[in-house]
């Protein structure tokens, strides 16, 4: 009879455990637990987000009741003690580079020849209890923030970090590898002169807001070839430059576009594309709400809330695990061809962790065992020949 691995099963294949392995030896990763190794912690950990597993007992007793399946995830039984140890002392890079290596790998499935290459970025807080003392805290929550670098045409994060929650947005922007031709959308929050002039000396776009405060003089009208968009209208196109004496820190052309919401609103674009249509650059910015959603999606179906230690490093790790967790669901549905939208799609995984079935066929009841005879009636049923 032929093997058909669990949900499960299936889902963590993507993880090439060759160059997973290779991760966790260049960072030492399995040095103090040799019993329970990166490779049974990964996968007990994206067990615990898709099965909503909210304390270290629960996670205990649901992964060890379904012991017949691991042999197959090449894991163990599993012991809480052991998982709060792995927690606290397991390098957090291990989980960071496997994410990274999905992303890649999702990525590649959704390249399009020829097509402009789009980047959200922006951060999300989140919030920690009052048993995380040690947390560090902006004014408004006292917690972690969570920064993404998002590729809408993919629908997965590029980059990903993790920091405290009163590091500035702009501290984070000015570390990401900047590709040439790609065009970057994000609030004011990443601010930051010399950043911007890398972009556009990179042959990269940005399209932004200025903050409040931010001088800027006219240099010149530009016409306006569309002035009316998918819900607002484009008031302004001019090309400016800064009013204060810092000219020479941002030695690049600016755009400003002014545009006016249909709700009523009127907000404020800057960027360095002069050849885009206003029209075009005030919908790459509407465009910025999908990483609100992405946000909103990954902290009402991933385990983010609570978390399965207090210490700083179990916390970066069932982050990065949840992250780990979402590329799978991507890289699956779009391997198998789901047809399901993504939320039902995920809320079936969920409930058909252990199942021996196709992803496929996730939505359809098992097959019945053709090998095996059925009577077409009733045994105590009179025949007639």
């Amino acid at each position: 009879m032929r093997f058909t691995p669990s949900i499960l099963g299936k889902l963590v294949e993507p993880i090439n455990r060759r160059r997973f392995q290779t991760i966790v030896d260049s960072h030492d990763g399995d040095a103090y637990d040799k019993s329970f190794k990166s490779w049974d912690h990964l996968v007990v950990l994206i067990y615990a987000q898709l099965s909503g597993a909210t304390s270290l007992r629960s996670l205990q007793a649901g992964w060890n009741a379904n012991c017949q399946h691991h042999y197959h995830l090449g894991s163990d039984l599993l012991r809480r003690s052991t998982l709060s140890d792995a927690n606290r002392r397991r390098p957090v890079a291990v989980f960071a580079e496997t994410f990274a290596l999905l992303a890649g790998q999702l990525d590649r499935q959704m390249r399009r020849e020829g097509s402009a290459m789009l980047r959200l970025i922006d951060s999300t807080p989140i919030p920690l209890g009052k048993l995380c003392d040690w947390a560090k805290s902006n004014g408004r929550i006292r917690g972690m923030k969570l920064h993404i670098v998002y590729d809408p045409d993919s629908d997965c994060p590029r980059v990903l970090d993790i920091t405290d929650a009163n590091v500035n947005d702009a501290q984070i922007g000015r570390t990401i590898s900047i590709e040439d031709g790609a065009t970057y959308v994000f609030d004011k929050g990443y601010c930051h002169y010399g950043w911007w002039t890398a972009i556009a000396a990179a042959q990269a776009f940005f399209v932004t807001r200025p903050k409040t405060n931010m001088g800027l003089k006219l240099v010149c009208d530009r016409p306006l070839a569309a002035m009316h968009g998918d819900g607002f209208t484009v008031l302004e196109d001019a090309e400016v430059s800064f009013a204060s004496k810092g000219d020479s820190k941002l030695p690049i052309r600016l755009r400003r576009i002014i545009v006016k919401r249909d709700e009523g609103d009127t907000i404020t674009l800057l960027t360095n594309d002069l050849e885009r249509s206003a029209a075009d650059i005030a919908a790459l910015y509407k465009g910025r709400w999908q990483i609100e959603l992405l946000f909103r999606w990954i902290k009402q179906h991933l385990k983010i809330r609570k978390f399965l230690g207090n210490n700083d490093n179990a916390i970066r790790l069932q982050l990065f695990a949840a992250m780990i967790a979402y590329a799978l669901l991507r890289i699956a549905a779009r391997a198998y061809r789901v047809a399901l939208p993504i939320l039902r799609f995920t809320d079936l995984v969920t409930r058909c962790l252990f199942e021996r079935r196709h992803i496929a066929a996730i939505d359809k009841p098992p097959p019945v065992n053709p090998s095996r005879r059925y009577p077409r009636c009733s045994p105590d049923q009179m025949s007639l020949d």
